[in-house]
């Protein structure tokens, strides 16, 4: 695996020269309706030109972004900000230029696509038919696998306020699907030890204090769940810290701005740090190290066995934001698995 210090700097532009991304794999992006058949998704620019929307792999199937083709380069497709009921759905072009995007009805109308709802960090977008009714947006790969279109907000500061002067309010990202939400409110955080075993993962105080690390099931959001840790009371961020060190500390934050370790303990009481160890696209892998060296993997588990992988998330370039004076480079959110 290579090292973090070399993956790191490769961020995801706002659009970029197709022939620079051309081995990159795309799926098409298509509403569903409710006979199976399936609408495309066009960008129309203000000469009435269509573009395709595609999804593109950037390295890490746990999140593609969701980008109209234009000629040689890639524009972002977004969730801008409004008041209105439905946040409008659009493609940002050239010098802030900003696009339609439509699903293709049956008959050649144009439906609308927006953001209808929203739960937790996950706004779900939906083509609009006729009288009202919602349709499915997805990402389908030549290999037919499925992942859902969704927006991605983040409250503590993940979501650029504009691009290219425009105000946005989510990302739009496909994300893979998880069946159906789970009941349970509180996932456990642990890293797997190479016997299979679980390792539990804590915020360790100097003085040997242990607190939880947890997954959070909210707001009916399965898709893209917080990792909190709670320490005296309180619920804190985690996050992968900036840092010149080859392996990046993944630490929680308080309120003060103080900065938590979050370590994975083994059975022999063997203290093993946590980090980002390497970048696919927008996803950083989070690692337990172990005394020799072994990468272990780092999951949110649920009551009934099921698993996430405990992914760090970056949408911008540099410091992603600063929390309470600490500057962050990425957030930390358990993801379905992906194949």
């Amino acid at each position: 695996m290579r090292c973090a210090h070399v993956l790191l700097p490769v961020l995801v532009a706002l659009s970029f020269p197709l022939n620079a991304q051309e081995a990159r794999p795309i799926w098409n992006v298509k509403a569903v309706l409710e006979d199976g058949h399936t609408l495309d998704i066009k960008a129309f620019d203000g000469a009435g030109r269509q573009h395709d929307v595609k999804a593109i792999e950037t390295g890490d199937l746990h999140l593609l972004d969701v980008k109209a083709l234009d000629g040689g380069a890639y524009r972002p497709v977004k969730v801008l900000a409004s008041s209105d009921a439905f946040a409008p759905v659009k493609a940002i072009g050239p010098d802030g230029a900003i696009w339609a995007v439509k699903a293709i009805g049956p008959g050649g109308d144009h439906w609308d696509v927006k953001g209808v709802a929203r739960a937790g960090n996950i706004i779900h977008i939906k083509a609009i038919g006729p009288h009202g009714a919602l349709y499915g947006v997805k990402a389908i790969s030549a290999a037919g696998h499925v992942h859902d279109v969704k927006g991605i907000s983040l409250p503590e500061g993940g979501t650029d306020a504009t691009v290219d002067g425009v105000a946005i309010s989510a990302h739009v990202k496909a994300l893979p699907q998880t069946g159906s939400g789970q009941a349970a409110l509180i996932w456990h955080v642990k890293a797997i030890g190479t016997d299979g075993h679980f390792l539990d993962l804590k915020v360790r105080e100097r003085n040997g204090t242990l607190h939880s690390v947890k997954a959070l099931y909210e707001d009916g959001n399965d898709q893209l769940m917080d990792v909190k840790a709670f320490v005296n009371g309180q619920r804190l961020d985690v996050k992968v810290l900036e840092s010149s060190d080859e392996l990046l500390p993944v630490k929680a934050i308080g309120a003060d701005g103080k900065v938590h370790d979050i370590k994975a303990l083994m059975a022999d009481g063997t203290v093993l740090d946590v980090k980002a160890v390497a970048r696919e696209g927008a996803i950083l892998h989070i690692k337990a190290i172990a005394p020799d060296g072994t990468q272990l993997g780092v999951k949110a588990i649920g009551p009934g066995g099921q698993l996430r992988d405990v992914k760090g998330l970056k949408f911008r370039e540099g410091t992603e934001l600063t929390l309470h004076g600490v500057p962050v480079l990425a957030h930390i959110k358990a993801l379905p698995q992906v194949y």
